[in-house]
């Protein structure tokens, strides 16, 4: 079958499958093209603007925090446990996704962004008031709402507001914040290690969220109450009991099927990393039992979504869409491969490099910088070209040439410059990916369905970091005792315990100490190898023999997962980016039909099927 029937078919899949009750669904959707018409030049500039101080507390958070938890869990002993805190967080991450989605439809975006500052802020006000490690737990998981919440609603709003020639570049702007937090961030994050500590690290953005969110959550109001002041919404009035209305906003939030899709994901992941720490490890039932009970909650989940869900959080003509489909795979392998090589990665260079923590920070964020760096210069090609295709197929390349190259350069046996590459080629590729997979995504969807689509794909996508920092705490929790063990006999086991739980017993040793240096060189040849344990303190070459041996194996995986997006790619439809809101419709902002060779609004007239092309 020929691209150009195949994206016919996307158009027809998206347009199928869609009730009258599934259209009413979408008021949100209709808010947003009624503000458009009451938008002028100022008002909307400052939309863009408030955006942007969005997108940039969102950003300074990002590039701050990460660095935060290994500290936090370490102050309780319980390094090892960071890992399973970012699966649950993952988890969070990805299932929230669909509800702030949904909430944003049925209600407004300004609605939404309010809830999302809500779970900010009283979850960084537990982490930062943790008196045990699982009270971070706890804070993370509630943060995780918020963070996921901001995100999501920030593409969104950039799909409202942006015709498809301008999204790639826009959206990718949205992210330039991280190229001057990757410098700012990393030194309040240094400085806040080394001084008033990780409490007010987090504590601080109990702050700075609500002062940053606040004008564009007012902007988004604003516009709302004109637009119904001016008569383009029809406020609808509920009819029936409190009771009646609230189980009303469940079926069209589909609480059920959120509630089942998360318990599925959570009970398959989290015994990946709960195994090793657990009596008996794979051999407790619960273990098994959880990993069965969620395996087989997927197709009950499938099941209800397809027979029984009104407003389906993944709706059958989503999978009936080969963009959408393909761009869901391609986020989920993609962040599999990712989370497969960094969630241990800052900890490891911590203990390999004789870096200060700035630069180990400076390091931590050099992926980001050329993520956010190349996603523009893609945004720039679709600009101009009005292509994605081939972007995301040279950007998924690029990428995994990064990920091989982590094999060898991965920090104990390679240069500075080696380590750094591996990780710039990965933000290269990944930010040319990212940009593209989802501007085609949103491309396939009629303006009712962008919201969703977004979350869907961002879902599969989280789920694959969720899948890929479960795998790494496996392998991290199951390989480094037994190399501890192997490279340090002479330690004793409780001194290995806490070489294992804690990031600030192994950095406390000096480099060409006995113990730092076991943990790390695993990949050294013999001969250099015996020569260093000669002249060096022998315990610390020892443990940096186990932390590198572990990561090679991460690395390893890593590249293995990279592949398949590659491949996927090569079928991914080559939508026609135009002055549409999408390319389904053919309609601008407004909801108004466009003719996408000139761009002028018709007069009358069907809006015109825009179809894909190689």
């Amino acid at each position: 079958m020929s691209d150009e029937k195949a994206g016919v078919r996307d158009v027809e899949s998206s347009r199928s499958s869609r009730t009258a009750d599934e259209d009413l669904a979408h008021e949100g959707v209709k808010t947003v093209e009624a503000t458009h018409k009451v938008f002028g030049k100022y008002s909307k500039w400052f939309l863009f603007i408030s955006l942007g101080l969005a997108a940039y507390i969102y950003s300074l958070d990002g590039t701050t925090t990460y660095s935060y938890l290994s500290f936090a869990t370490s102050s309780f002993g319980g390094h090892t446990l960071v890992s399973t805190i970012q699966v649950a967080q993952a988890i969070i991450i990805a299932v929230g996704k669909p509800v702030i989605a949904k909430i944003a439809d049925v209600k407004s975006r300004g609605a939404a962004y309010v809830l999302v500052l809500l779970f900010y802020v009283v979850g960084y006000i537990v982490i930062a008031s943790a008196p045990r490690v699982q009270a971070v737990a706890g804070g993370m998981v509630i943060y995780a709402m918020g963070y996921t919440g901001l995100q999501l609603l920030t593409q969104i709003i950039i799909a409202d507001i942006t015709t498809l020639k301008w999204r790639g570049l826009v959206s990718a702007l949205m992210s330039l914040p991280f190229v001057i937090n990757a410098f700012v961030g990393s030194n309040i994050s240094a400085n806040i290690l080394q001084g008033a500590g990780w409490r007010w690290g987090y504590g601080m953005f109990a702050i700075l969220v609500p002062a940053a969110l606040l004008p564009l959550i007012a902007t988004l109001l604003w516009a709302q109450r004109k637009a119904r002041k001016e008569g383009l919404i029809v406020k609808t009035e509920r009819q029936g009991t409190i009771l009646q209305n609230a189980l009303d906003v469940a079926v069209k939030l589909d609480l059920l099927g959120l509630a089942l899709l998360g318990t599925s994901v959570a009970l398959i992941l989290l015994p990946l990393t709960l195994a090793k720490t657990a009596d008996k490890g794979w051999k407790n039932p619960s273990m098994i039992a959880m990993e069965v009970i969620g395996i087989l909650l997927l197709p009950v989940f499938l099941f209800y979504s397809w027979k029984f869900s009104k407003y389906p959080v993944v709706p059958k003509r989503f999978l009936q869409n080969k963009t959408v489909v393909l761009a869901a795979l391609i986020g989920a392998f993609d962040f599999v491969s990712f989370y497969l090589s960094f969630t241990y990665l800052y900890s490891f260079v911590v203990i390999v490099k004789p870096w200060p923590l700035l630069h180990a920070n400076y390091f931590a964020q050099s992926q980001t910088v050329t993520l956010t760096v190349f996603a523009i210069v893609a945004g720039i090609i679709l600009r101009f070209f009005r292509r994605y295709k081939y972007v995301l197929i040279a950007g998924l390349s690029i990428r995994l040439l990064g990920a091989g190259l982590m094999i060898h350069s991965r920090g104990a046996n390679a240069s500075d410059a080696e380590v750094v590459w591996s990780q710039l080629l990965q933000g290269i590729g990944g930010g040319m990916a990212a940009v593209t997979s989802q501007v085609g995504a949103q491309a396939s969807v009629k303006h009712t369905d962008t919201a969703m689509v977004t979350a869907v794909v961002l879902l599969c996508t989280e789920i694959g970091g969720a899948i890929g920092s479960a795998i790494a705490g496996s392998i991290w929790s199951s390989m480094m005792p037994k190399k501890l063990a192997e490279f340090l006999p002479f330690v004793d086991e409780a001194t290995r315990a806490q070489l294992f739980g804690s990031l600030y017993v192994v950095a406390a040793q000096p480099r060409g100490s006995p113990i730092r240096e076991g943990v790390i060189l695993g990949t050294f040849p013999l001969l250099p190898l015996l020569l260093l344990l000669l002249v060096s303190n022998v315990s610390y070459l020892l443990v940096l023999l186990a932390y590198d041996e572990v990561m090679k194996w991460l690395c390893i995986a890593a590249t293995i997962f990279a592949i398949p997006p590659l491949i996927i790619s090569l079928f991914m439809p080559n939508w026609y980016l135009g002055d549409a809101q999408n390319a389904v419709e053919g309609v601008d902002l407004a909801g108004v039909a466009v003719d996408e060779a000139t761009g002028e609004r018709k007069t009358g007239g069907p809006a015109p099927l825009v179809t894909e092309k190689a």
